[in-house]
């Protein structure tokens, strides 16, 4: 058994994001995400292999997503699923507080 707290020890996140995969396995990846103003650079765009579901957990955010007219502004509480291959990217975080996202990546959405 393993217990903890996805909000204690935040590392100091101003110089660069961290990531910390929390669970995996050979189907999925599960991480925690800190951000504190980062973004994604210039001109840069996430394309990734496999589908993600995010859910921003503190902190607040910015992402654009290809083919969306609109930033999608990210509060606590609001999640996303992306697709693979599913263009975006990180166009703000929060700046005076760590925004803290959970990440799920796997292979195959399972059908409900």
């Amino acid at each position: 058994m393993e217990v903890g707290n996805l909000f204690e020890c935040l590392p100091d996140c101003r110089e660069g994001e961290d990531f910390e995969i929390l669970l995996a396995s050979s189907d999925f990846r599960l991480e925690r995400i800190v951000s504190m103003g980062q973004i994604t650079p210039e001109g840069e765009w996430f394309d990734q292999d496999k589908h993600e579901w995010v859910i921003l957990l503190r902190g607040a955010a910015g992402l654009s997503v290809e083919g969306e007219a609109e930033i999608r502004v990210m509060n606590p509480g609001d999640y996303i699923y992306l697709p693979a291959h599913v263009r975006h990217r990180v166009e703000w975080t929060s700046r005076d507080e760590e925004t803290v996202w959970l990440a799920l990546h796997h292979g195959s959405r399972a059908s409900a």
